[in-house]
């Protein structure tokens, strides 16, 4: 599809000329002259304008609502809708029941001298195209990448009683309905503007009022107002979630933001969604419903894939008393108030996640999660186990009883600090909460009494949108702001630096970022105290050495007394499309804290194959005294994990080995078959980790084998504690749980435990 722009001139080609009579050419021009005389007068009752020798619209023109908006046909009723909520080139522009889909919604931004691009939701740089830059009528309307095309630009031309024509740019037709139609999926067209109901929109605006002093969040925050009908309020959330339920490697972003209120509510959470209170405390804001996730969309009720979506600062009361939080990786639950129970599958295989700074007053039960980690939380008690379930610093947790049942508990927190949050304070200022370094601690932060930490003002935060580039980013940081990254996919041209100590960079919405042409994409200097929060890092076509880094190679300088810290902080490589990293995270920086990472090589979606999403390592650790929470790591091509540091503590590890090594041969390591999925480097003289588990599954080659599944150093101050392989299904063997010891998990014996190593 070509977006080209219309010129004054004929298109060339091969023309016959006749000869006029003399009496005939008088006529013509006394026709012509007549016709010229009376234009003024047409254009003037039309409410139109010539611009390049094509007629457009003009003067009457009126500007429609700003933001999301629906587009309703005034003859059929019908909602201006891409068929089948498809955002690629070509997707029909059609008319459709209205039902709040968010392929309904959307965007006209203003381009130049009153005309719009009217882009969609789901994708906001597809926008309504006519087809081959017609200027015939009946030219279809299709969806197509915006390119500055006159065939892409509308003027809304308001009507006597509110409504609109849109006038296109190239052509100077109307948006038209063929026929008058008033069936469902009918494709609309342009045609010569004629004044029917056919060519009459209203449009009116898709997401409640923005409450007073709401500062621009971007097109994917909604924040809701507790003076909001609970209609209006569900409406807009389900519309997301039929858009986000399957949603699993799409580009569409959304956070939604409660206020401080009560609200009655069924938010049902999709991918790509944030779902969070705007309070101080998670008891500021409380849903009467349910705040939840489900395995519905995976049968039979197989959470093994609810990846990317989160719950946080919020409290709710479930009206059955029971809610559930069915995921796995990439889905944290954190400083939530469940006000009865919480049961953390769906009845099918879920297959981990990640709880922090919660309380639930009943029972949670963890069902067929095969894994999971609690940190710093409280609840009235816990049912459940599988394979690996981990607490450190939880209030009534069971006790320590590897394998039998497999649980590892870690009394107190060792050090920590949790993960910023925007909130709301009592005056109506927006700010970012960074919560203050906690050591030695149990239970949560608020439950007490109010959190200690800092505020942030948000005039001190550069507010990336989406379209926001990576010089802006870089520019802002450079200036001494911090980052507040709303919902989006933003692709970096350029390494973004973080250089300052105590920089806050935090996203919403699952914020994306994606490095163009083999950059890194996140450089953290060796300084004090910067929190990064909230991203999802995914690598481009291009291999990048790293994905990102923090700290420069051979970083020494203490943090002890102010780490950096990294909060649901994620890595992938392939899934939503080719991407290839040699490493994704390199801490090189003393006293690091990672809080919840799942750093992933794809094993399904697209882009995905031994040769195609290739990648040797998730994660090096190079920084001596450096503290891992929730540290997930999978399928990569060699070492899932080397640390090279001293002074490492991991508290809960999960792992699948690369589920696709062709042949025995295409994975070796020198002489040893396949790779560790954890390994400390020999020169290593202290290190503790708890509760790790890796598991295989050679689904292309069953009869690959790794030789074990963690390799260390044999030395009395190196000590792993409760360990566990699994052969899923049989599928491949691990012949060692620790270097010689532990195993096989294999088709015979698919669990091994290991209490202890050394």
């Amino acid at each position: 599809m070509n977006t080209l722009s219309y010129g004054g001139g004929a298109t060339p080609g091969r023309h016959r000329y006749h000869r006029l009579s003399p009496f005939t050419l008088l006529l013509t021009v006394v026709a012509l002259c007549m016709s010229l005389a009376a234009l003024p007068q047409q254009e003037a009752a039309a409410g139109t304008a010539v611009e390049g020798g094509v007629t457009v619209g003009g003067a009457a023109a009126a500007a429609p609502p700003t933001g999301w908006t629906t587009v309703v046909n005034k003859a059929s009723g019908k909602c201006v809708d891409a068929r089948a909520a498809a955002t690629g080139n070509g997707t029909a522009v059609q008319q459709y029941t209205c039902n709040g889909s968010l392929a309904q919604h959307w965007s006209l931004t203003a381009t130049s001298g009153g005309f719009v691009r009217a882009g969609n939701r789901n994708d906001g740089n597809q926008v309504w195209d006519v087809t081959d830059v017609s200027a015939a009528d009946g030219a279809p309307i299709q969806l197509w990448t915006y390119g500055d095309g006159v065939n892409q630009q509308w003027q809304p031309v308001a009507e006597a009683d509110g409504a609109y024509h849109f006038v296109n740019r190239g052509s100077g037709k109307c948006l038209d309905v063929p026929g008058a139609a008033t069936a469902d999926s009918v494709q609309l067209q342009q045609y010569t503007c004629n004044g029917s109901s056919a060519q009459s929109f209203r449009v009116q605006a898709a997401d409640p009022p923005v409450p007073p002093g709401t500062p621009d969040l971007g097109p994917n925050v909604v924040v809701f107002d507790p003076s909001m009908s609970a209609g209006t309020i569900q409406s807009r959330v389900d519309a997301t979630f039929r858009q986000q339920e399957t949603n699993q490697f799409g580009t569409q972003r959304a956070a939604f933001l409660f206020k401080p209120g009560t609200y009655d509510a069924n938010v049902n959470v999709g991918f790509y969604t944030q779902v969070a209170g705007l309070g101080l405390s998670p008891d500021d804001v409380n849903i009467r419903g349910s705040v939840h996730v489900e395995a519905d969309w995976f049968p039979p009720q197989n959470a093994t894939q609810n990846f990317w979506r989160s719950a946080e600062n919020l409290s709710v009361t479930p009206t059955s008393g029971t809610d559930r939080w069915a995921v796995s990786q990439a889905a944290p639950y954190r400083r939530m108030h469940v006000r009865g129970n919480l049961a953390l599958d769906d009845g099918g295989w879920s297959s981990g996640g990640f709880m922090a700074d919660s309380k639930v007053d009943g029972q949670v039960r963890s069902g067929s999660q095969q894994q999971w980690l609690s940190r710093n939380t409280e609840w009235g008690s816990w049912t459940g186990s599988n394979w690996n379930m981990v607490f450190v610093g939880a209030q009534n947790a069971p006790a320590n009883s590897f394998p039998s049942p497999p649980y590892t508990t870690v009394d107190q927190t060792p050090q920590v600090r949790e993960k910023p949050f925007l909130y709301v304070d009592q005056a109506g200022a927006y700010k970012v909460f960074v919560p203050a370094l906690r050591n030695n601690s149990r239970g949560t932060t608020w439950s007490a009494g109010a959190p200690a930490g800092t505020s942030i003002p948000l005039d001190q935060f550069y507010i990336a949108k989406p379209g926001a580039t990576a010089a802006d980013l870089d520019a802002a940081l450079a200036q001494g702001k911090n980052l507040l990254v709303t919902p989006g996919v933003y692709h970096l041209d350029q390494t973004l630096r973080i250089t300052r100590p105590d920089t806050v960079v935090l996203g919403l919405g699952l914020a994306t970022f994606i490095p163009d042409n083999g950059i890194t994409a996140v450089s953290v200097a060796d300084v004090d105290g910067v929190k990064v929060a909230g991203l999802l890092i995914d690598a481009g076509p291009v291999n990048s050495q790293r994905l990102m880094e923090v700290g420069a190679d051979g970083s020494t300088a203490s943090h002890a007394a102010n780490p950096t810290s990294l909060h649901d902080v994620f890595f992938r490589v392939g899934g939503a499309g080719v991407g290839r990293a040699t490493t994704s995270l390199v801490v090189n920086s003393r006293n690091v804290i990672g809080d919840h990472m799942w750093i992933w090589r794809a094993d399904h979606g697209s882009g995905v194959g031994w040769n195609t999403n290739t990648a040797d390592t998730g994660l090096v650790v190079n920084g001596a005294d450096v503290t891992m929470y929730g540290l997930f790591v999978e399928h990569y091509q060699k070492h899932q994990t080397i640390w090279n540091g001293n002074g490492g503590k991991t508290y809960f590890y999960q792992n699948e080995m690369p589920y696709d090594p062709p042949n025995q041969a295409a994975w070796m390591n020198g002489g040893t078959q396949g790779y560790a999925a954890y390994k400390v480097a020999d020169s290593v003289t202290s290190h503790q980790a708890y509760g790790l588990g890796s598991y295989c599954f050679f689904n292309v080659n069953n009869s690959v084998t790794a030789e074990h599944a963690f390799e260390v150093p044999n030395n009395v101050n190196v000590r792993f504690r409760n360990m566990v392989t699994v052969s899923l299904g049989g599928t491949g063997t691990i012949r060692h749980v620790i270097n010689d010891r532990g195993g096989p998990s294999n088709s015979a014996t698919n669990v091994a435990n290991l209490v202890a190593y050394p």
